[in-house]
């Protein structure tokens, strides 16, 4: 009877974990289906069919010509290296201070980053507009990236991941001369690198993927990202969802490289921090 209920439990489990995974993993699958499919493809079917019956590469080729997508690309490509090296090196120096040093306000200063991380980016949107209109910065890509320069979530996680490293590193390091520089570098830096890899990693999908901020921002067709430039696929009184779908594609490519390039160290870095939690 025990290994009865064990194994009942089991079922539950592979039953939720499957529909996890539709949920999730279902609309990427039915884009990336959808940017294959051609005319003679049915795609309001009933019920849907995901493999295409008239396979065809025709809507990259379409999504290419419409709009200039290599220059989208390398605009946020530019923007995305922008986030990537404020987030790894702002928080890791913001991280490493609240985690490790002592000072005044260090107790406040933990509490407004928490705070940060609550209140929606829709509430100050107005805000961060009229800041970089005032830094005459408006329509340029360095202005797309300010406002996720750092985030207070990834100064959390290099706060816990700098806090997970024994004190008797730095004390050695201290009896030895090291000023806090020197211990920052040397000692805490090399021990953090998966969550490292995480924070960079958060910090690219999220600015390559972010679409308000730049289309506020931004309005200049030269300037355009590529989550703003692939809008221009939809038409005023009609859009074809294959060539959308291919666009999207299109945009999907570069995160799956970057993630596969660093996927070991993202891995090393979220189980190191599962093991600290």
């Amino acid at each position: 009877m025990h290994k009865s209920s064990i194994t009942a439990g089991k079922v539950v489990q592979y039953i939720f974990l499957v529909l996890f995974f539709i949920v999730l993993v279902g609309p990427i699958v039915w884009q990336i289906a959808l940017a294959f499919k051609g005319p003679n493809d049915n795609i309001y079917a009933v019920p849907p069919y995901f493999l295409p019956k008239d396979f065809t590469w025709g809507n990259f080729t379409k999504a290419l010509a419409t709009i200039p997508v290599l220059r989208y690309v390398l605009n946020s490509a530019i923007v995305a290296l922008i986030s990537v090296c404020g987030n790894v090196i702002g928080a890791s120096f913001a991280g490493y201070a609240l985690a490790r040093l002592k000072f005044k306000g260090k107790g406040l200063a933990t509490m407004v980053v928490f705070a940060a991380m609550m209140i929606p980016v829709e509430t100050v949107i107005i805000s961060q507009f009229l800041i970089i209109r005032d830094m005459d910065l408006q329509n340029t890509l360095l202005a797309a990236a300010l406002p996720g320069l750092i985030q207070p979530i990834n100064i959390m996680l290099m706060m816990n991941a700098f806090r997970g490293i024994p004190d008797e590193m730095e004390e050695a390091a201290k009896v030895d001369g090291a000023n806090v520089w020197q211990r920052f570098f040397n000692i805490c830096v090399p021990q953090v690198k998966g969550t490292t890899t995480v924070v960079a990693i958060f910090s690219f999908v999220g600015a390559w993927n972010d679409f308000l901020w730049p289309l506020i921002v931004l309005g200049d067709d030269s300037q355009y990202t590529l989550t703003v430039g692939l809008n221009k696929l939809r038409g005023t009184f009609y859009s074809d969802p294959r060539l959308i779908a291919a666009g999207t594609v299109l945009a999907l490519i570069p995160i799956v490289i970057f993630f596969l390039i660093f996927q070991r160290y993202f891995f090393r870095g979220v189980e190191a921090g599962g093991i600290k939690g």
